[in-house]
């Protein structure tokens, strides 16, 4: 039993308890592992319990749009926990979640007018493969009910989420999962064989070929949904070849299976755009969406469906059977809206825009490193994918991916004032996705950071 006092608690006391009471998520534990202890956040700065001062170049977790410390947030949601704190969607609504909707609405393409709302981003998802399973059911098709996704990608924990993600990892320890999901190749034109890795729209048309080559096999009429990323995170932020989109969605549309944009990451600015879709010119049958919505001050995620999937609903009878109590909250919609004002407001979008092609420019000076095999990514998300060989591409092995990224790389880009994320979920990679309000000032400073570290790594090889 653990005895609460009012008073600060000091560092020490901090790191005990968070050691002997906290369960990390994706965290490793141990006797010897104390987790870093951040306390504040300005702008595209985080502060530990030491005061020591870090670049955020993550945006947290792809989520912190409009930067850190933004009072007018907090005030928004101070604001409407005073008038309403919570109420659910549950056959009732309130103010902020109608508004929040209207707005989603508005910046979504083509007819995909209607607003699910989840807590994050892995309900949206679940969210969405439910109502394609549903949705078929309806219109006398009960048989489409599996899903096609790509190799490495990530879509979330929950049971359904996790059998459409694609890293077999991360499944293995809670399998049997959600039957019904299928894999087809992602698009890491890096690591695509000859001729297609040196002509990139032959391998987007090839790529795509082999989401119809996947529904084929499994039978058109079984098939529900294809969930995929505009820009693919894991693996390390893969950007869709020329005219890839285009050809899936003639697929999709020929076989008559949804195309589900899962904007999780992607939306929200951080390719560009409010949705992703439009930076790459497809209008899909479903976005999922959370993060940047309210740039991660309070918990929100949604399901935006076409009005097409909502129809057979609107019967006057028929119901979606599913929820959250907290889908929706007022006071993560009240954020939501205050949020998007800053981005209207403040031209976060247009900056992107403007701002991406010397986010770019300055990473691929890092291509001059010999760790450094690929600089890869759309808008201010990029991937770093980090190679033995740059010649021959051979990456590390796993005890050398081990020993490389988690006992050294890091730590080490932490400690040099870089928080951002090295990863090995498919061939290792370091990500960066600094918030939108970041300029040349930040990107610099990511460059000279990594430079130093990776430099510094390629001795211990």
């Amino acid at each position: 039993m653990t005895t609460v006092t009012n008073t600060s608690p000091t560092t020490a006391h901090l790191e005990a308890a968070a050691r002997r009471h906290l369960w990390g998520h994706f965290s490793r534990h141990g006797e010897n592992i104390t987790p870093p202890i951040i306390t504040r956040g300005e702008g595209a700065r985080i502060w530990d319990a030491a005061g020591k001062s870090y670049l955020d170049g993550l945006s947290g977790l792809f989520v912190v749009q409009a930067g850190h410390g933004r009072l007018e947030l907090a005030e928004a949601a101070a604001k409407q926990a005073e008038q309403l704190a919570f109420f659910p969607l549950w056959s009732y609504a309130t103010p902020p979640a109608i508004e929040l909707a209207e707005r989603l609405a508005g910046y979504a393409p083509g007819d995909l007018n209607r607003v699910f709302f989840t807590t994050g981003g892995g309900e949206a998802v679940e969210s969405a493969w439910k109502l394609a399973k549903q949705y078929f059911k309806k219109v006398g098709k009960p048989g489409k009910h599996k899903v096609i996704s790509r190799s490495i990608a990530y879509h979330g924990t929950p049971q359904g989420a996790l059998a459409i993600t694609g890293i077999p990892a991360l499944k293995a320890p809670f399998e049997p999962l959600t039957p019904g999901a299928f894999r087809v190749p992602n698009t890491n034109i890096y690591r695509a064989p000859e001729p297609l890795g040196s002509d990139p729209k032959a391998f987007g048309i090839w790529a795509a070929d082999r989401i119809a080559e996947a529904i084929e096999f499994e039978g058109p009429d079984t098939v529900a949904a294809v969930f995929l990323e505009p820009v693919q995170n894991a693996g390390g932020c893969f950007p869709p070849p020329p005219g890839y989109f285009e050809r899936v969605r003639q697929i999709c549309d020929e076989y008559d299976v949804l195309l589900v944009s899962d904007e999780v990451i992607c939306a929200f600015g951080r390719i560009g755009s409010m949705f992703a879709c439009d930076d790459f010119g497809y209008v899909p049958d479903i976005i999922t969406c959370a993060k940047g919505m309210t740039s991660g001050y309070s918990p929100i995620g949604a399901m935006i469906a076409s009005d097409r999937l909502f129809e057979p609903f609107a019967d006057g009878t028929s119901m979606f059977a599913h929820g959250y109590t907290f889908g929706g909250h007022p006071v993560s919609a009240a954020v939501a809206l205050a949020n998007l004002d800053i981005f209207e407001r403040e031209g976060l979008n247009a900056h992107v825009a403007e701002q991406a092609p010397a986010f770019r420019a300055t990473l691929d000076k890092l291509t001059d490193l010999p760790m450094v095999g690929d600089v890869r990514g759309e808008g201010f998300f990029y991937g770093i994918e980090l190679v033995k060989d740059k010649t021959t591409k051979e990456s590390f092995t796993d005890d050398e991916a081990e020993r490389i990224l988690h006992g050294f790389l890091s730590t080490a880009l932490f400690d040099a004032g870089l928080y951002c994320r090295a990863d090995d979920r498919g061939d290792p990679v370091i990500q960066l996705a600094p918030p939108l309000i970041c300029g040349q000032t930040e990107f610099d400073e990511i460059e000279n950071i990594l430079r130093s570290v990776l430099t510094e790594a390629w001795t211990l090889l």
